[in-house]
C-alpha cells in the first residue's frame, strides 16, 4: 500500500524524525489558510500523487507571498501530473501538502529497503540527495554507502554513524542525524513497510536535520496489524479494477495489454505472461486467483478481467493442486454466464479433478477453446486475438 507524502511526516513525525511543518489542503482557500498557519517567509505548495517525479512535472512551487500561494494551489489542483512512476496518463491532483520552507545547506538520500538476496533490511544513503537513486547507482555507485541490519540486533548506534560519516554529514549534526536514522529504521520496522525512502534529508542554516520529502509504502501482507494505516488509503489514485480485487483477497495488478490472464499461483502467472509475450501478445493484467480459491472468488475475478476494455480475449491457465480444476471451471461457466462473453476465450487445465473440470466447460454451451499445454493455450490466444 503507498500513502501521500504528508501522511508519511505524519508517521515519521510520532517516531522522532525531523520534519517540516506543513498541512493538507484540498481547496485553494485551505491552501491560502494553512499557509497562514504556518507564518513562513518561504512556503512549498506540492502536489499529492503516488508517484515521484513531481518537482520536474511541475507539481513542487515555492511562494513567497500568500498570493502565490493562492496562485499555485489555482494551478495544480485538478492537474495532471505526467512523471516517470504515472505513465503517459498522468494522475489528477486532488490534495496539496502546503509546508514551511527551510535554509537548505546540504541534501541527501537515506533509504530503507529489504535486500531480498540477504533476506535483510539495508540502509543506504548518498550524498547525492535530491537525485533518482538509480541514476546515482548507474553514474557514481560508489557514492552510496549500504549498513545490512542483523533482525535480532536490530540498527544499532555505530551503524548510523559509520553512515552518517561517510555521506559527509557535519560533525556538529552527527548526534541528529543519527537519531533520524534511528527513528527512520523504528518506524520502517513497527509499521511493516518495504520502503522508506527520504529523498531528500537536508541539513539546514539553523543546524537541523530533516526529512524534506518522504516515501513510506507497506506491506500489504501485514496491514491486518496496521489498523491505523488503513484510514490512509487513498483509492483515487488505485487503480479501480485493482481495488475491487482487494475485496476478494485477489491478487490483480492492470496492465497496458489485451489478453486477460486468470492464473493460480504467482509463478504461473509471471510465466503465462511471458509465454504470451513470447508467441508476440500483450497481456491486460497479472491476475493471481490464489490455492484456495471458491467458485465465487473465480466469477468475480473473470468479471474484473471482463470489466476492463481493452481485453480482446481471456487465457485461464491453471495447475491444480490444492486448486481444484472443476471449482475453476464451475466460476468461468457462471461468471460467463453473468456478465455475457463476446470475446475468445481459452482455457487449459491440469491437475486434480482435471476430467471434471473439462467435462464442466464442455457441457456449459460456451464458446470455449481447450488447451493441451500452456504454449498450446498462450498461441492460441494470442492468434485469435490477432
Amino acid at each position: 500500500m503507498n500513502i501521500h507524502e504528508y501522511q508519511g511526516k505524519e508517521i515519521l513525525r510520532s517516531y522522532g524524525v525531523n520534519v517540516p511543518n506543513g498541512h493538507v489542503a484540498y481547496t485553494v482557500d485551505e491552501a491560502v489558510e494553512a499557509a497562514k498557519k504556518l507564518d513562513s517567509a518561504v512556503t512549498v505548495v506540492k502536489a499529492q500523487i503516488h508517484a515521484g517525479g513531481r518537482g520536474k512535472a511541475g507539481g513542487v512551487k515555492i511562494a513567497k507571498n500568500e498570493a502565490d500561494v493562492r496562485t499555485y494551489a489555482e494551478e495544480i489542483l485538478g492537474k495532471t501530473l505526467v512523471t516517470h512512476q504515472t505513465g503517459p496518463e498522468g494522475k489528477e491532483v486532488k490534495r496539496l501538502l502546503i509546508e514551511e520552507g527551510c535554509d537548505i545547506k546540504k541534501e541527501y538520500y537515506v533509504g530503507l529497503v529489504l535486500d531480498r538476496a540477504s533476506s535483510r533490511v539495508v540502509l543506504m544513503a548518498s550524498e547525492e540527495g535530491g537525485t533518482e537513486i538509480e541514476e546515482v547507482a548507474a553514474a557514481t555507485p560508489e557514492k552510496i554507502f549500504k549498513e545490512v541490519i542483523d533482525p535480532l540486533v536490530g540498527l544499532t548506534g555505530f551503524q548510523a554513524r559509520r553512515l552518517a560519516f561517510n555521506i559527509n554529514i557535519p560533525h556538529e549534526m552527527l548526534g541528529k542525524a543519527v537519531k533520524f536514522m534511528m527513528g527512520l529504521y523504528q518506524a520502517f520496522i513497527e509499521k511493516d513497510c518495504s520502503i522508506a525512502e527520504i529523498n531528500p534529508l537536508v541539513t539546514t542554516g539553523d543546524g537541523e536535520v530533516l526529512a524534506l520529502d518522504a516515501k513510506l509504502n507497506f506491506d500489504d501482507n501485514g496491514l491486518f496489524r496496521q489498523k491505523d494505516l488503513q484510514a490512509f488509503r487513498d483509492l483515487d489514485e488505485e487503480d479501480e479494477k485493482e481495488i475491487e480485487a482487494s475485496k476478494y483477497d485477489l491478487s490483480y495488478v492492470s496492465l497496458d495489454g489485451n489478453i486477460g490472464c486468470m492464473v493460480n499461483g504467482a509463478g504461473l502467472a509471471m510465466s503465462t505472461m511471458d509465454i504470451i509475450k513470447h508467441y508476440g501478445g500483450d497481456p491486460a493484467n497479472f491476475l493471481d486467483v490464489g490455492g484456495g480459491a471458491t467458485a465465487e472468488k473465480v466469477t468475480e475475478a473473470f468479471k474484473i478481467i471482463l470489466s476492463d476494455s481493452n481485453v480482446k480475449g481471456i487465457f485461464v491457465n491453471i495447475f491444480g493442486g490444492i486448486m481444484k480444476c472443476d471449482v475453476i471451471a464451475e466460476g468461468v461457466v457462471e461468471a460467463t454466464k453473468q456478465v455475457g462473453l463476446e470475446i475468445p476465450l481459452v482455457v487449459r487445465l491440469e491437475g486434480t479433478n482435471v476430467d471434471l473440470g473439462k467435462k464442466i466447460l464442455n457441457e456449459s454451451g460456451l464458446n470455449i477453446t481447450s488447451a493441451g499445454s500452456m504454449a498450446d493455450g498462450a498461441e492460441k490466444i494470442v492468434s485469435m486475438v490477432k
